[in-house]
């Protein structure tokens, strides 16, 4: 029933319109048993005017059976495609934080899998209210016949369905336990293939991880998965023995235990075979139906848990120009504090911080790891919102209301950056010169072509798919850019390149930018150096004179046009 509360409640008229004409395949499927039970029957009506009949009611079932599927389809694929837009968009509207701490794997098991298997369950709906209305409709004509042996029967198929009802709730206990343990093995399969190269290794780490990982989770699966098989066939098998104990009692007990005319008993046991037909379906779908009603479920899980101190809407998106000249980004007393992993273990504490940030500065962050630097990179750029103190644009302070708008101000390639295929959210046309001249700095020119606005490769290596995302970040042409350890993976001659050329160019443009390093050979470039310890500002050296290069002592940056 949620599942069908759940289509009801996303449009009311549709389904409704829907019930309708499937009422009216239920009522033509039942005339067509009486035509066929009265051309059984010798005498009466001419079988010129039953043959008449029999063609119209097939042609009037046949065309409500297909509208009725066809309206159903089309209902249940926007119902999907509504449920999958409002879960990215409800992802994306959480803070990053929150959805750190619930992992990857649950999402991905709900947005794949759950979507998945939901879908299945509402596109079998078409089958299923067919098959219902059938039922539905050949129950009327029995009832029709004969009240008596109808309630009878009714009493029979009402044992049945208690029955029935408590072995499937055996087996949703089984399906909700499989469920639960999908989530185990999305987190194990993405540990393998994140950790491929040290499992390949390593014999012996790639065998435990196999053995207690892999087969411990899919043996768990694979024993509720059979548990709940065995549930649904015990109920298939027990809805068998009593439809042919139903038709038995027709035969043999209803004459002994009221007055029925032969032509009515012969209606009964006709219309009875043929709802065997529509009954057998019902229960095929039930597995499927089971399964979608486990997975609306965890949906409904995740999406209460998205929506929690949110507004029930996702942030308006920004669709205005970004700013392109830095505003005075002010950071006072600011805080932001890591849930502690344990009772014997305290939580990590980063600040409080006072910073400001101004047109035409490179500032360098560096500390040793784990000290905050990545903390203080998602503080600032408003991915991570301050427990305490607060951030100030322009003197005005950056509360949950314009915290969207004041994230479009950065640009970012961070540590653990993401390389899209596509230049989303970008115009290329008429940019080819730029964009040119910016592969050609990079050294990527000869890898690769933007092709209106798809980049043509993204299989490079680690260091050139960095250098792929800066110059996406330049194509953005934000007021703030931030660089993670940009440099950490790349060679000499792109560490120069990006420390000598690509930054004085930013500053020369006035735009703030913050780089995240541990290069200090390259820190004179930069007016100010920021070093952290513990999530505290412990050092902070400016240098007034930052154009002057030459203490370097560094080489002018060497041609690009090379491989790397």
């Amino acid at each position: 029933m949620d599942l069908l509360r759940f289509l009801f409640a996303a449009s009311r008229s549709k389904l409704l319109s829907l019930v309708a004409v499937s009422i009216l395949t239920g009522l033509a499927s039942a005339a067509l048993v009486a035509i066929i039970h009265r051309a059984l029957v010798p005498g009466g009506i001419g079988i010129g005017l039953i043959a008449a009949g029999f063609v119209i009611t097939l042609l009037a079932k046949s065309a409500t059976q297909y509208f009725a599927q066809v309206m159903l389809i089309q209902f249940a694929q926007q119902i999907v495609l509504k449920l999958c837009r409002r879960l990215c968009d409800r992802v994306l509207a959480t803070p990053l934080d929150r959805l750190e701490a619930m992992g990857s794997p649950r999402l991905l098991a709900t947005l794949n899998d759950d979507v998945s298997v939901l879908s299945g369950a509402v596109l079998i709906m078409p089958s299923i209210a067919t098959n219902v209305s059938v039922l539905l409709g050949c129950s009327i004509y029995l009832a029709w016949l004969s009240w008596p042996v109808f309630l009878l029967c009714a009493g029979m198929a009402s044992v049945g369905v208690l029955g029935y009802r408590l072995l499937l709730h055996r087996a949703q206990i089984a399906i909700v336990a499989a469920r639960n343990g999908r989530d185990l093995l999305f987190g194990n399969f993405r540990t393998l293939i994140e950790g491929v190269k040290e499992l390949k290794l390593h014999g012996a780490r790639r065998e435990e991880f196999v053995r207690t990982e892999i087969d411990e989770t899919t043996d768990l699966l694979r024993r509720q998965n059979i548990a709940a098989t065995h549930q649904l066939l015990i109920a298939d098998v027990w809805s068998q023995l009593l439809f042919f104990v139903l038709v038995a009692m027709l035969l043999f007990g209803a004459p002994a235990f009221t007055t029925v005319s032969n032509t009515a008993l012969t209606g009964y046991v006709f219309a009875a075979l043929y709802m065997m037909s529509p009954m057998w379906a019902l229960l095929g779908a039930v597995p499927t139906f089971m399964r979608g009603r486990v997975s609306l479920a965890k949906i409904r899980e995740l999406d209460a848990t998205l929506d929690t101190d949110l507004d029930t809407a996702p942030a308006p998106m920004v669709r205005s120009a970004p700013r392109s000249v830095p505003p005075l980004i002010e950071i006072e007393a600011a805080t932001y504090e890591y849930p502690a992993p344990s009772s014997e273990e305290a939580g990590f504490l980063l600040g409080p911080i006072d910073l400001r940030l101004g047109a035409g500065e490179v500032i360098f962050v560096t500390g040793g790891n784990g000290c905050g630097k990545s903390t203080l990179v998602r503080l600032l750029t408003g991915l991570y919102s301050p427990k305490s103190g607060h951030i100030r644009c322009d003197g005005r302070v950056v509360d949950d209301s314009g915290r969207e708008q004041y994230r479009q101000l950065f640009s970012a390639v961070f540590a653990d950056f993401h390389l899209f295929e596509r230049l989303f959210g970008l115009d290329a046309r008429g940019r080819g010169d730029e964009i040119q001249r910016y592969l050609t700095i990079l050294g990527m020119d000869h890898k690769v072509r933007v092709q209106e606005d798809r980049l043509s490769t993204t299989a490079l290596s680690s260091g050139q798919r960095r250098r792929l995302a800066l110059l996406t970040a330049y194509l953005e042409d934000r007021a703030v850019y931030i660089f993670d350890e940009w440099a950490a993976d790349q060679d000499p001659t792109y560490k120069q390149v990006f420390y000598m050329r690509l930054l004085p160019e930013l500053k020369a443009r006035g735009k703030c930018v913050i780089v995240v390093t541990h290069d200090d050979r390259y820190f004179a470039l930069g007016d100010r150096v920021l070093k952290l310890e513990n999530g505290r500002i412990v050092h902070q050296e400016r240098h007034p004179t930052a154009s002057d290069t030459a203490a370097l002592r560094l080489s002018d940056p060497p041609s690009v046009n090379q491989s790397p």
